[in-house]
């Protein structure tokens, strides 16, 4: 009899288990982009990073639709995509989506926004292949921009590229209060870390897009993508994820301004800087392995 109520109290606390753990928990993978040599056989069939908007219901604010895809041409162990959003040169959004034992990822975000801007976008996507004993990684990057006008004195509407004389205008007072930020921010930064530009290839993330398929000057294909890939993995860790500042704690990295990046041009070391949200100058220094 004690050994029936045994096995009955036994049988219940197995459903019990069932009801409130119904799988297993999957494989804890940390979710995480590391450069490791690249695979010659693995590569992005397809890779896109979309920005839209719809014509607003409200004339409070718009929808801004945010999307990237990216399809590889074979299982990796692991899949991860990130994206970053800017608007007139500050950071408004992060978005990061991993899987594993997965070819294709998707992510898509609606935001709500309100005036006028100049959107830019870029992701980064990456995969990590395991065979046999041998980690290999595959990446490629994509990127979109869409200018919007949002304004009492003109009717909305969205574009790439100015069609119009109206559109151009619009495009030209845009660019100017983005290239104005950052060329203040710049010049403050660069003075600040006492850095000569002269030695340096500079440039923002989003002109990065240029190098998906051709080298840095003076450097061949292999050499410029071990550098993306080391470049996307610090900025993963050390901006994307949070930034660090002077006093050690960790903040976000939204509203902090486009990361300028700096390349030596010995190709010896890297450099990136941004403005945080709160004034603080940030740099980052990436050394390059020959």
């Amino acid at each position: 009899m004690k050994r029936a109520f045994q096995l009955f109290f036994l049988l219940i606390i197995f459903f019990i288990c069932i009801y409130v753990f119904p799988f297993a928990p999957e494989k804890p993978t940390k979710e995480t982009i590391t450069f490791f040599p690249l695979d010659r056989t693995a590569t992005f069939t397809k890779a896109t990073t979309t920005l839209q908007v719809n014509q607003p219901k409200e004339k409070r604010s718009y929808s801004l639709f945010w999307t990237a895809f990216s399809s590889l041409n074979q299982n990796a162990y692991l899949r991860q995509d990130i994206s970053l959003l800017f608007a007139d040169g500050r950071l408004v959004g992060t978005s990061s989506k991993w899987r594993e034992n997965s070819k294709t990822l998707l992510q898509e975000r609606e935001m709500k926004q309100k005036d006028s801007h100049f959107f830019q976008s870029i992701s980064f996507h990456y995969a990590e292949i395991h065979r046999n004993h041998t980690i290999t990684s595959s990446q490629n990057m994509s990127g979109d921009h869409l200018y919007v006008v949002d304004s009492p004195y003109s009717p909305f509407t969205s574009f790439r590229h100015p069609r119009t004389n109206k559109e151009k205008e619009w495009q030209r007072i845009l660019n100017k209060t983005m290239n104005d930020l950052l060329q203040y921010t710049a010049k403050a930064m660069l003075s600040e870390a006492r850095i000569n530009e002269k030695h340096y290839y500079h440039f923002y993330l989003p002109e990065l897009l240029s190098y998906n398929e051709q080298p840095f000057p003076d450097l061949s294909q292999e050499k410029t993508q071990k550098m993306i890939g080391y470049l996307w993995e610090g900025l993963y860790k050390n901006y994307f994820l949070g930034i660090r500042q002077k006093d050690g704690t960790v903040v976000s990295p939204l509203g902090s301004t486009i990361p300028l990046l700096l390349i030596s041009k010995d190709y010896s070391h890297l450099i990136v800087l941004t403005k945080a949200k709160n004034g603080e100058t940030v740099q980052l220094i990436q050394h390059i392995s020959p």
